[in-house]
């Protein structure tokens, strides 16, 4: 667990905390099972997850996580820093569109 939020996380923790987005309880740095996910829903079974740049060195080892979190029944939306940057909007629209499903 990080003790210092990105740029990226700090941005989206804005929008999701204390149930802004649509009335949702959101979670920042829960842990579940043996990993620490970024953002997560428990009554929506949703976690949202933020790559950097160093994710592109571990791509094996999110998709094992991704495939363990999918199994336990959440699921897990993706989003590279620079989304969330750069189009929080787009961001935002995407999750919402996964929340009316």
């Amino acid at each position: 667990m990080r003790h210092e939020p990105t740029p990226a996380e700090n941005r989206l923790w804005q929008v999701l905390r204390a149930k802004r987005f649509h009335g949702v309880k959101f979670y920042q740095q829960l842990p579940i099972g043996d990993f620490i996910v970024d953002f997560a829903s428990r009554s929506q079974m949703l976690i949202i997850e933020l790559d950097g740049d160093t994710h592109a060195d571990s791509a094996d080892y999110d998709q094992r996580r991704t495939d363990w979190l999918q199994r336990e029944g959440f699921v897990v939306l993706r989003f590279g820093n620079t989304g969330v940057m750069g189009n929080l909007d787009g961001v935002c629209a995407m999750i919402e569109r996964h929340l009316r499903k």
